[in-house]
């Protein structure tokens, strides 16, 4: 098995690498992005977070040699039938920005009110050795959809999705907090907690 001190992240989006390193810091790990000079030819993404997830991880770790981590997430809005779920990076299609995308799905929303704007954001997260050992965990944290982007923080959806128990968005918690109630904080920290049971790794 490869270095299971060494674990590289499976993803070009800057906010998530960054999240993810933040998660994982108090982990007996070293937690990277891919370097400039590594080239990965991701597979596309289909619409199931958990496949999509392992198969990021397993591109990394097959090309790379080394351990691959990746997540796949999205939020669910229970008025939309669960959309724009899987297909959340791309909602809109791939020309729209983060808040392209944020004013597509408030538009969608018009006129919907109360328990209709509930949703929730989820992550899949996963493991994957060069020798093909699969771990994988669950997050998830449910809320609502504002009427309009609130806070400077985060990225993605998180200006309009105000977390069950606050009276902010997740734009506008503050960091460590947003780790802690956050679908992939959940995911990543269950992640560990497998990957120690599941491979016997030291993290």
């Amino acid at each position: 098995m490869a270095d299971e001190r060494v674990w590289v992240i499976a993803t070009g989006n800057p906010g998530k690498r960054c999240e993810i390193e933040a998660i994982l810091s108090h982990c007996d790990v070293s937690v990277r992005g891919l370097s400039p000079d590594e080239s990965v030819a991701f597979p596309d993404e289909g619409t199931d977070y958990r496949e999509n997830a392992i198969e990021k991880a397993r591109a990394v770790a097959a090309q790379l040699g080394v351990i691959g981590v990746a997540d796949d997430s999205g939020i669910e809005v229970d008025a939309l039938d669960g959309a724009p779920g899987p297909l959340s990076a791309r909602y809109g299609g791939e020309g729209l920005d983060d808040r392209g995308r944020v004013d597509k799905l408030l538009a969608a929303l018009a006129g919907t009110e109360g328990d209709a704007r509930g949703a929730k954001f989820v992550c899949h997260a996963a493991l994957v050795t060069p020798e093909g050992e699969t771990v994988v965990a669950y997050g998830e944290c449910r809320g609502v959809i504002l009427a309009a982007p609130r806070g400077r923080g985060g990225f993605g959806y998180d200006p309009v999705f105000q977390p069950e128990g606050f009276d902010r968005s997740m734009a506008e918690v503050d960091t460590a907090t947003k780790h802690q109630i956050s679908h992939r904080g959940r995911a990543f920290r269950d992640l560990e907690a497998r990957v120690r049971a599941e491979l016997g790794a030291a993290v």
